[in-house]
């Protein structure tokens, strides 16, 4: 008890001192609202304490806050939001404001005042800024003096002008309006350094401790806490990727290092997979006015998508090649397959013609999806469209092929599309053509098509095999890694293709 009773006689204690202080003071909000005064501070603005409790500091005495305010006022208020933004007292040396006086026979005039100002933040036990503190020293007489003294000594500079004048107060206002420009330099440099797109950090000492960074850097790392740590410690996984030797030698040798589309694999968890990303960077040595290195200045770029476009571009033409030389070896297969089927010319042209028009219908299907595949109906449609479509019937599910697939597949209903018109059910008028297809087993995928023709002459099984027989074969057994069972019956030809669709096809 005895123990608050002592705590509470200090409050009042100190509160009583605040406001018998001879000086100045106000305390304010982080948001500069006046939380508290003293009377000196009241006595000098000649206001009111309830009045302006409460009040924006700048809006209580209509001084404006804005762009537009007089210049005391924005020196006041760059000097408040630099205590704020630092957590370190600012000072102002001297700023000069019309302070109103009443006068004896009644009215009031305004007089210009010089003062020295600080403004200290209060900070609560978790290193929070809850308030902050301005303390002002009215240096009016000093200024009155300097300019008295000035004036009878017929433009020769006083000792008291030196010492006071120039000595002081001149050479306080000189250092106030190049800390004033230099702030507002740096703001704008640092402005600049953060917008800049280009990813950019300053590394500090041989441990490589992050002091300043940019929002693109952090988008580059994942918006990873850096403020404070090292590189190692901020990025681990960076350690065995060669980017400390790299540090550790600019800083040691202070001669840059430059990479160019270097590969960077960051986790965005620790122990989840790797995201990987392409940089160009360099790495420069920041030296002291002695020369030595203490620290280095980072600068890059993210070059992810066009290194990754690069690869694809590369990917692309290589897979162009590829599918260009086979291509060139179908043809040249059904050429000499078709030639020995043929021994007429005319027969021989019209039949790889034929055959020569099923590729490039199939390549025309793939082109439109980029060659990323097409599914089976169209595949059915495109290959079978010369023969009356209306007499082939389709049912079955979407069934999404790759490229190397559908080419196959195209070829196989191509040749049996042209024996069912040459031969089977398309060549009477009352055939038809029945195509299912359906998926079997969803754990190992099997494709399973049967094709049957209907309403057309019999059908007896050929003295030989010709080249559409074995080219349907080769697609199937060899191409698709499939099986195939054509069979020859009075009412048709009936073929069972089954191709399994998980397997990746050469």
């Amino acid at each position: 008890m005895k123990e608050l009773v002592k705590s509470s006689d200090l409050a009042i204690d100190l509160a009583t001192a605040f406001d018998a202080s001879p000086n100045p003071y106000v305390l304010l909000y982080p948001d500069l609202r006046i939380a508290g005064m003293n009377q000196a501070y009241l006595d000098v603005t000649h206001s009111r304490r309830e009045e302006i409790l409460g009040q924006p500091i700048f809006g209580a005495f209509d001084s404006g806050s804005g762009d537009d305010a007089p210049e005391n006022v924005r020196q006041v208020r760059r000097s408040m939001q630099k205590a704020l933004s630092t957590g370190k007292p600012d000072h102002l040396a001297v700023v000069k404001f019309s302070i109103p006086r009443d006068l004896p026979e009644g009215g009031r005039v305004f007089e210009d005042r010089f003062w020295s100002a600080t403004h200290t933040p209060v900070l609560n036990r978790d290193g929070e800024i809850v308030m902050l503190l301005q303390h002002t020293t009215d240096i009016t007489e000093l200024e009155r003096l300097r300019q008295m003294s000035a004036a009878g000594s017929d433009g020769a500079v006083s000792a008291l002008d030196a010492m006071v004048g120039g000595g002081l107060l001149a050479r306080a206002q000189h250092v106030q309006e190049d800390n004033r420009r230099l702030s507002t330099e740096r703001n704008r440099l640092t402005e600049m350094f953060m917008q800049a797109p280009g990813f950019i950090a300053v590394l500090s000492g041989p441990d490589h401790r992050y002091e300043l960074f940019n929002e693109a850097y952090r988008h580059l790392t994942d918006h990873r806490e850096l403020a404070g740590k090292t590189v190692a410690e901020a990025l681990p996984e960076v350690v065995e990727q060669g980017y400390i030797d790299m540090l550790d030698t600019v800083f040691e040798t202070g001669e840059p290092v430059e990479g160019r589309g270097s590969l960077l694999r960051l986790q965005a968890v620790p122990g989840g997979p790797f995201e990987d990303a392409y940089v160009d960077f360099i790495y420069q040595p920041i030296r002291e006015d002695g020369g030595k290195v203490v620290g280095i200045f980072v600068q890059g770029h993210d070059v992810t998508d066009n290194v990754r476009a690069a690869q694809r571009q590369k990917l692309m033409i290589d897979e162009l090649n590829h599918r260009v030389k086979n291509t060139l070896a179908t043809v040249q297969s059904i050429a000499m397959q078709t030639a020995r089927s043929h021994a007429d010319p005319r027969a021989f042209a019209e039949s790889f013609q034929a055959r020569l028009l099923s590729l490039s219908h199939t390549h025309d299907l793939l082109t439109r999806s980029h060659w990323e595949g097409a599914d089976l109906r169209d595949i059915l449609r495109h290959e079978t469209e010369a023969h009356e479509t209306h007499r082939i019937s389709a049912n079955g599910p979407p069934v999404p092929l790759g490229p190397a697939f559908a080419l196959s597949l195209g070829m196989i209903f191509h040749e049996l599309a042209t024996n069912a018109a040459k031969y089977g059910a398309l060549s009477a008028p009352g055939g038809r053509v029945l195509v299912d297809w359906s998926i079997a087993d969803q754990t190992d995928r099997r494709l399973v098509v049967e094709w049957r023709e209907t309403g057309g002459p019999a059908v007896a099984i050929p003295e030989r095999r010709g080249f559409g027989t074995r080219m349907i074969e080769r697609n199937v057994r060899h191409d698709l890694a499939g099986e195939v069972e054509l069979r020859y019956l009075d009412s048709g030809l009936k073929a069972r293709i089954t191709v399994p669709l998980d397997r990746a096809v050469p």
